[in-house]
């Protein structure tokens, strides 16, 4: 089952504030001796760290673990990134709604997002903004008829022994590298699609492995959660924590 953090945090704040405000406004007065009850004790300790909490995760940065391979060589699972929530507006907590604008995404850079078939978090690249034509013939995608730049790294033997090329990218000022099978798979042998405004068209560098907007859709702008900014730490189940991955997402 998946827990709404989120919306728990919400709560927990209100609770501890509630309670810390009625033992202000009326308990503290009715009290017979200065010991404060279990209950307000521990809600008024944790009211004010779990505010300063919410207050950062909601405006400021979010913390995020990679669950799939979908972004590989960019992003592996287990590593531990930061999202800047704050990057393309800040948003209010819980329910989403843009209150002030900062920015629009950009092309190539890291979103995490909220897709339109499920309610958990993605992480995928943008593509194409609103008003693109998205072509990919033979792994090769077009933005409005140009090519993304690219160039050929090198070949990789995986699981399986499916053949993957790696090949540096380049869209807009970003260059990163992806992963695409030899031969072309479904959706990079052939695949067209204009996105509609006010939506992005996301994609995951591990191109053959990855559950994106060429299978679910375009993301909606108000499903956007943040930017993915750095990778701070690796931990994958049963080791000890890395921090030899930790730098800036490109």
């Amino acid at each position: 089952m998946d827990f709404d953090f989120a919306l728990i945090l919400f709560f927990a704040v209100l609770v501890t504030g509630l309670i810390w405000l009625v033992d202000v406004l009326w308990l503290r007065k009715h009290r017979s001796s200065d010991r404060q009850p279990v209950l307000v004790e521990y809600a008024i300790s944790f009211f004010p760290v779990l505010l300063i909490v919410f207050l950062l995760r909601s405006f400021l940065y979010e913390p995020f673990q990679i669950p799939s391979g979908s972004m590989i060589p960019t992003l592996e699972v287990g590593d531990f990134i930061l999202v800047n929530k704050f990057a393309y507006g800040v948003r209010l907590p819980v329910i989403g709604s843009k209150v002030i604008p900062v920015d629009d995404p950009e092309r190539g850079e890291v979103m995490v997002f909220i897709p339109p078939h499920d309610d958990r978090y993605f992480i995928k690249r943008v593509i194409g903004l609103p008003g693109d034509m998205i072509l990919i013939e033979n792994n090769q995608v077009y933005i409005n008829d140009e090519p993304l730049s690219r160039e050929f790294v090198t070949n990789q033997e995986t699981i399986q022994r499916m053949m993957f090329s790696l090949y540096e990218e380049k869209i807009g000022d970003l260059t990163h590298l992806v992963r695409v099978a030899q031969p072309a798979t479904q959706y990079g042998r052939h695949f067209a699609y204009r996105v509609p405004e006010g939506h992005y068209f996301m994609m995951g560098d591990n191109r053959d492995n990855s559950l994106d907007s060429r299978a679910w859709g375009p993301v909606p702008e108000e499903n956007i959660v943040g930017k993915a900014v750095a990778i701070w730490m690796h931990w994958e189940p049963w080791s000890l924590p890395s921090f030899g991955r930790a730098g800036s997402i490109n």
